[in-house]
């Protein structure tokens, strides 16, 4: 059975995320935590001095949270398709968001965490969005970010932008080839060179590493040299028709070229192709 945390501020847009979710594990046996954080950040006084009041919290804030949970339970389970398989608990926690992310993870023993990401609302912001972002790079447990136009379709097509800097453990990939087995998926390593200097033939071990790995399973490698890295992913994946996007946390390099940075305005595939981003285990 799969461990699943879908995280949730009652928007619509992690109500988006979930709908995927259920479809995305629709035939695997699996718990879903519905969690939602009361965040410290908003109780904190600014005065050091003021203490909060703990029944004022209670009542203004906790007991309203847990109702609307509740609630949000009951219209999840009107359009679960498969309630043989799946499982649905709910959660809430009044703590820093990391922290309770990282304390449910542990205590439930996740094995995915799907959330939604809204995009960036101006060019100030990053196009993942705070949470997302935050739990991407400091949670160590494989996220799905659901964009906020993100509809369901079996994955068949699977970009994975890599540096080929091989630093982590390759049973990181671990759930990605799960993925392509549950889905007979394709895979489309990507490489992106941003000089013009050719150095595939230093690459070479790597590729082989990979797709070693990856025996077994429809895969291609694919070569592209431009300057900004983001922009040869937006090419490559309007040109392959690519389903979703995957990456390796460790390549936080290639992650804040790609996601972590506001050009929005011509950057597309962060408002409907989702991101699945893989972590070394601890």
């Amino acid at each position: 059975m799969k461990n699943v945390l879908l995280p949730t501020d009652f928007s619509e847009n992690s109500w988006n995320a979930i709908k995927y979710a259920i479809h995305f594990f629709n035939s695997i046996d699996c718990g879903f935590y519905v969690l939602h954080v009361n965040s410290l950040n908003n109780f904190i006084p600014q005065d050091e001095t003021l203490i909060v009041d703990t029944y004022y919290l209670e009542n203004t804030y906790i007991k309203p949270a847990k109702q609307r949970l509740g609630n949000f339970i009951k219209r999840i389970s009107m359009l679960e398709p498969n309630k043989e398989k799946h499982k649905f608990f709910a959660l809430t926690e009044t703590g820093f968001f990391i922290d309770s992310i990282r304390k449910i993870v542990k205590e439930k023993q996740i094995d995915f965490i799907v959330m939604g990401t809204k995009g960036a609302s101006s060019l100030n912001e990053i196009i993942l969005g705070t949470n997302t972002a935050d739990v991407i790079t400091k949670v160590k447990c494989t996220t799905l970010a659901v964009p906020e136009n993100a509809e369901f379709a079996p994955p068949k097509e699977i970009a994975f932008p890599t540096d080929l800097n091989l630093s982590y453990n390759l049973e990181a990939l671990h759930p990605l080839a799960e993925i392509f087995q549950h889905f007979k998926a394709s895979l489309r390593i990507l490489h992106i060179n941003k000089n013009k200097v050719d150095s595939r033939e230093d690459l070479d071990e790597s590729i082989t590493l990979l797709k070693d790995y990856f025996t077994g399973i429809r895969s291609s490698f694919h070569y592209l040299t431009n300057k900004k890295v983001e922009d040869a992913v937006q090419c490559f994946v309007e040109s392959r028709d690519i389903d979703l996007i995957c990456m390796v946390a460790k390549n936080l390099n290639y992650f804040q070229q790609i996601f972590f940075h506001s050009r929005v305005e011509k950057i597309s595939y962060h408002t409907d192709k989702p991101l699945l981003v893989l972590h070394e285990k601890n």
